[in-house]
């Protein structure tokens, strides 16, 4: 009876185990963590960037308590900085807090009374952050949330005796001193985006979207408005680099709250395109949007962070997420607030429970190995470890990154994680334990790290430098990369056939380098491919 109730035990265990593992996959897709930082009070509000002239990185993130400045440079050793305390640390209106980047300086506000607006000087980083002072303009107390675009601050839902719509403070003077210019109030104004001198501002309370122009930054007027569906609450807006159109999230209204694309090129004539909600969740809240390129960065509470290529706008496809909060993807205003992307790829993101995320998206890179793959079922016989260097495109051709992944047998694809490169014209090199090194197409390919990026060597010989790999399949059609350099010396020669030889007289089993095709055992069916190869003079190919 108790082998029984052991054995029962033990399937159940790894049932827990697989249901456990299965549940985790369904919460990040093409996206992982590069560290979770949440030492401060909750609950967490807003975040931003800064990059510094030098290059650095710094992840900035309202708490409960202040701001805190964190270093994302170094992948291996992300950490706090410095920290700004609230003006008032026993306010329950702490729990809103955002801020913007000028020049080298950082500009928070909060609805705590008479927090006016916090000034840091970042100029001093990464040794520390030089709090210049809190900034009260007449009869300025409190502010919900900021904008920025060039030289001037955009102050949203202050104190109504400031105004409760959009106030432009401006830092060409002195921007350690804002001086305060026109404003619009006709109507409460949650968020704004700022592009030249257009306001897109949010109206949360009326479901209208206004358009506003702030040509005369001391006298804005209203160009238009409309209505954001019915039933809605627009949180805030992001503006497309075309200027062609206008995503507006919902954060309150009638569910479901949904990020809606408008088309705005005909201020006359502003046409409702589509809306979107994450894969598979029809019930999560939606609250901040940013636009880079035609991707989408989404913060969408208990949903985490979603990312959205919008190249088509009537058809935006979800093609990366992370949630930062597991537990549910409920009707709440849990989970995550606010998200920021940097040149690097670098993901940013704020969860009001857990603190500070890190995020990358991966690179996808498809290939196919000869001795492990097995036309007659169109896949791998195992999955492999292969590493990838990205290296410069031209002599002498340096490697910027490398990393290490498993290609899936099934897809014949593996998620490469690049932390450390940047935009740029790069070789894909790919080194597997006893293949040939093969290098993507001539001429490098441009890598982009705001962006999905994908590789696939098997769709056509011409994918590998020097056309160097051999056609494994006609249906469908994969090119693979030649086996057999058992001793990785990129060439497959007698060297090899004589160390495969050996480890099959001496009937050498597992996972070894002369095991060319997967099976766990060295035989004549790896000779054979070796052979092939060797009398076929297969030698690496370099630029």
């Amino acid at each position: 009876m108790k082998k029984i109730i052991s054995f029962f035990l033990s399937v159940f265990i790894i049932q827990i185990m697989f249901t456990d593992a299965a549940y985790s996959q369904l919460g990040h897709n093409n996206m992982y963590l590069l560290a979770n930082i949440n030492t401060h009070t909750t609950p967490y509000s807003a975040v931003w960037g800064f990059k510094a002239p030098n290059g650095r990185e710094y992840a900035i993130i309202g708490t409960y308590d202040g701001t805190q400045f964190v270093d994302i440079t170094d992948v291996s050793n992300i950490h706090e900085v410095d920290f700004i305390p609230s003006t008032n640390p026993s306010s329950s209106n702490n729990q809103w807090r955002e801020m913007k980047t000028y020049s080298n300086y950082a500009y928070i506000v909060s609805e705590v009374g008479n927090s006016g607006i916090q000034i840091a000087d970042l100029q001093y980083l990464p040794d520390s952050v030089r709090y210049v002072k809190k900034f009260l303009a007449a009869s300025h107390t409190s502010t919900h949330s900021i904008s920025q675009y060039g030289p001037y601050l955009y102050l949203n839902g202050c104190n109504s005796t400031f105004g409760q719509g959009v106030v432009v403070m401006d830092l060409t003077v002195n921007p350690e001193t804002p001086v305060k210019r026109g404003s619009y109030n006709t109507e409460y104004v949650h968020d704004c985006r700022v592009f030249n001198d257009t306001i897109y501002a949010a109206n949360i309370y009326s479901g209208r979207v206004s358009i506003i122009n702030a040509v005369n930054k001391n006298s804005l007027n209203l160009v238009t408005n409309f209505v954001n569906l019915s039933g809605s609450g627009p949180h805030n807006t992001a503006l497309t680099a075309d200027r062609k159109y206008l995503l507006v999230t919902d954060e309150i209204g009638t569910a479901p709250y949904r990020l809606k694309i408008w088309n705005i090129e005909d201020l006359g004539d502003i046409t409702f395109i589509t809306s979107w909600q994450p894969t598979g969740i029809t019930s999560s809240i939606v609250h901040n949007v940013e636009v880079y390129g035609y991707y989408a960065l989404i913060a969408h509470y208990s949903a985490g962070v979603r990312l959205v290529d919008f190249s088509t706008p009537s058809a935006p496809v979800e093609v990366a997420w992370y949630d930062t909060y597991p537990g549910n993807d409920n009707q709440n205003y849990n989970g995550c607030w606010g998200v920021y992307m940097f040149p690097s790829g670098k993901i940013i993101a704020s969860d009001r429970q857990t603190g500070l995320y890190v995020l990358k998206t991966y690179f996808n890179i498809t290939l196919s190995i000869e001795g492990l793959y097995n036309s007659s079922t169109n896949r791998l016989n195992r999955k492999d470890t292969v590493t990838a260097y990205l290296r410069e495109a031209s002599s002498p051709f340096n490697i910027v990154d490398s990393a290490k992944a498993v290609i899936d047998s099934v897809t014949l694809t593996g998620n490469f994680k690049f932390n450390n490169s940047y935009a740029g014209n790069y070789y894909i090199a790919l080194k597997h334990r006893n293949s040939i090194q093969t290098w993507s197409k001539t001429g490098g390919e441009n890598y982009n790290p705001m962006a999905i990026m994908k590789y696939d060597f098997t769709i056509a010989q011409d994918k590998a430098f020097g056309n160097n790999m051999l056609q494994v399949d006609s249906s469908p059609l994969r090119f693979a990369l030649y086996s057999g350099d058992a001793n990785q010396d990129m060439t497959i020669d007698g060297s090899d056939l004589s160390l495969i030889s050996n480890d099959a007289e001496n009937f050498i089993i597992g996972y070894v380098s002369a095991d060319l095709n997967g099976d766990r055992i060295v035989d004549g069916a790896d000779i054979l491919i070796a052979e092939n190869n060797s009398q076929n003079f297969i030698i690496a190919i370099l630029p």
